[in-house]
């Protein structure tokens, strides 16, 4: 008896391909802009495992499809909407990495304030003698006010860390959470007036384009941080560059960029700027066990007909 047949596009964790092959007929094939694939293999194929966007021509080419699992919790370069329309199911990887990222918001964060990075690579120039020190950290985490710009699953991870460095906590979601003690802002510009400490931890939708503009920039002020962990949509660049190297914003600490993995060269030169390469979820465990909910989902759809991690725009039946 033939195997079901589960299409990956592109690369994929290794970890995928691995547990795949156990259980199931693997057809890769490259990212183009149509699928290289002929109209037998293509109805052929019931699923499909994917890290990275997954756009409706694509889908219009796979009559079969039941499932799409996306490796990784944001899946805004999935074409969700005609996938509902088909009755495809989507799913993705949360609640795996939370921990990951809410760990290095906390390690970005204390980076980013108190300098570290630029402290190490100092000493390891050679600079530390006898009668030197390296310079006062300009900032301190104490006595703080901690704005999240979104209090998603791994939003309010970064908070409860938070809370033991003694800050004061506040949040700006769409709509206010009723089981949270923090203080709630119905607009981002009243949470950035507000506190000196803004992270940004919202996903890439229409809404949140570039939302952390001058303005919010300006709001926060020459002692302020942005830390950004979520996506570089979310901030204008430009206006950031411009706000570090006057000085209009103390410091910022920067996971994310808007088109990764080129950064701007002002963000790049920027001495009070901490800059990661999109590491946040990057450990070893974490993306096991990313690469394994993947799988897990392909294989509880097609033995049970339930997927484990749905997203919430393509909803299936119980």
């Amino acid at each position: 008896m033939s195997r079901i047949a589960i299409l990956v596009p592109g690369k994929i964790h290794d970890r995928v391909l691995e547990r795949l092959k156990d259980r199931f007929e693997i057809i890769a094939v490259p990212r183009a802009e149509r699928l290289a694939l002929d109209g037998e293999t293509a109805a052929r194929i019931r699923g499909v495992a994917v890290s990275g966007a997954f756009p409706g021509a694509w889908m219009d080419q796979l009559p079969g499809v039941e499932v799409i699992a996306s490796f990784g919790v944001g899946y805004d370069g999935m074409d969700v909407k005609r996938a509902a329309e088909k009755g495809i199911v989507v799913t993705n990887t949360p609640d795996v990495l939370n921990d990951e990222v809410a760990d290095t918001t906390i390690g970005l964060l204390l980076n980013t304030i108190r300098d570290l990075p630029r402290a190490e690579a100092w000493m390891r120039a050679g600079n530390w003698k006898p009668g030197t020190a390296y310079p006062l950290s300009r900032f301190s985490l104490k006595g703080r006010h901690v704005g999240l710009y979104g209090l998603g699953r791994i939003g309010l991870e970064i908070a409860k860390r938070l809370e033991p460095f003694k800050v004061k906590i506040s949040y700006h979601t769409r709509s206010r959470h009723a089981d949270v003690s923090y203080d709630y802002y119905p607009t981002l510009k009243g949470l950035a007036e507000a506190v000196d400490t803004l992270i940004a931890i919202v996903p890439k939708t229409p809404q949140t384009h570039k939302t952390v503009d001058a303005d919010i920039l300006a709001a926060l002020g020459p002692d302020g941080i942005l830390v950004n962990v979520g996506r570089g949509w979310t901030v204008d660049e430009e206006a950031l560059g411009a706000a570090l190297a006057s000085g209009a914003l103390g410091a910022a600490g920067l996971d994310v960029f808007y088109d990764e993995p080129t950064v701007p060269a002002d963000l790049l030169v920027a001495e009070n700027a901490v800059l990661l390469p999109h590491v946040a979820s990057a450990s070893v465990p974490t993306r096991n066990g990313m690469a394994d909910l993947v799988v897990d989902n392909l294989i509880a759809w097609f033995e049970k007909g339930l997927a484990l991690t749905p997203v919430p725009e393509t909803p299936q039946k119980a």
